[in-house]
């Protein structure tokens, strides 16, 4: 699996990817924090992220964006239609179906990335890569089945729980668009350009998303706008964009797999802000998903 694009970082791109595990794991926790609707919250990120970014790269955006070919423009725009799909789908999939169920779906992404990895940006994926991933997705079930012991939830087949459960089926498969999307964008645009048009059309679709399902968008507290700040400025500004910097140098399978990290690291941030313990099945769990990505960062490493 090719690792890089022949180029150089400037920095580490797997320390990006740490950073930015790291710092999406707090997104849960901003987002209990929150008083605002799912939606509302997702609105606030991408509207905040884009505009902070803009204000700092408008140069780069004016000298790049009118360079891209028709064909990448129509990528931009899909790849953040995906993103805000992805956001509208896993959110609205917690109404329907339990959630250590949805949870354990939108954790599938890594497998679809490999899976479209070869036609989509043309990039093979190594045993050991597929090893690592399907490693990590059974500790994030694990964590699923933890999770449904902790809270008395199950596997319910109801309709409405089917239909939960597709919504973050879907989630997963446009997580996976967005990914291997960036990673065949970076390859023309710098960091800057690409986080601000993605996150702001984004930001576009979710606000129609948001208006449509009948989501106020202002009147809420200093408080919740604090933590919907927060929401942007963390998980969004810094851990979503520390992962489309790593897409320019890494794969997009490699980043997916990384990303499965954020269970552990909100499991691990819950218990240390919100007192909540994890179990023991959870932090096995926890242990395995850790395997699986670091076999996929060893293929990585070795296929560099």
């Amino acid at each position: 699996m090719s690792s890089s694009t022949g180029q150089s970082a400037p920095f580490p791109p797997r320390v990006a990817l740490v950073v930015a595990v790291l710092t999406v794991s707090t997104s849960a926790i901003f987002i209990r924090l929150a008083d605002a609707p799912p939606l509302v919250v997702a609105v606030y990120r991408c509207v905040i992220a884009t505009a902070v970014l803009g204000a700092i790269g408008w140069r780069e955006c004016r000298r790049e964006l009118p360079l891209l070919t028709r064909r990448e423009r129509w990528i931009a725009v899909g790849t953040g239609l995906a993103l805000a799909v992805h956001f509208a789908a896993w959110i609205s999939s917690l109404s329907y179906t339990t959630v250590a169920s949805s949870l354990v779906l939108v954790n599938t992404t890594p497998l679809w990335v490999a899976l479209m990895s070869p036609f989509v940006a043309a990039e093979r994926v190594r045993g050991a890569t597929w090893l690592g991933i399907v490693v990590s997705v059974l500790g994030c079930v694990v964590i699923g089945v933890a999770d449904m012991q902790s809270t008395g939830e199950g596997f319910v087949l109801t309709g409405s729980a089917l239909w939960g459960d597709l919504l973050a089926l879907l989630g997963a498969w446009l997580c996976g668009i967005y990914m291997l999307a960036g990673r065949r964008l970076r390859r023309s645009l710098s960091l800057l350009p690409y986080v601000t048009v993605c996150y702001g059309t984004a930001a576009l679709f979710l606000l129609c998303f948001a208006l449509l399902n009948g989501d106020l968008l202002l009147g809420y507290s200093w408080e919740t706008c604090g933590w919907l700040f927060m929401v942007a400025l963390v998980p969004q500004l810094i851990g979503h964009s520390s992962y489309n910097y790593a897409l320019k140098y890494v794969s997009a399978a490699l980043t997916a797999v990384v990303s499965l990290g954020e269970s552990v690291g909100a499991t691990l941030m819950a218990w240390l802000f919100l007192h909540e313990t994890p179990s023991v099945l959870a932090l096995i769990g926890g242990g395995v998903v850790m395997c699986g990505v670091l076999l996929a960062l060893r293929s990585e490493r070795a296929s560099s």
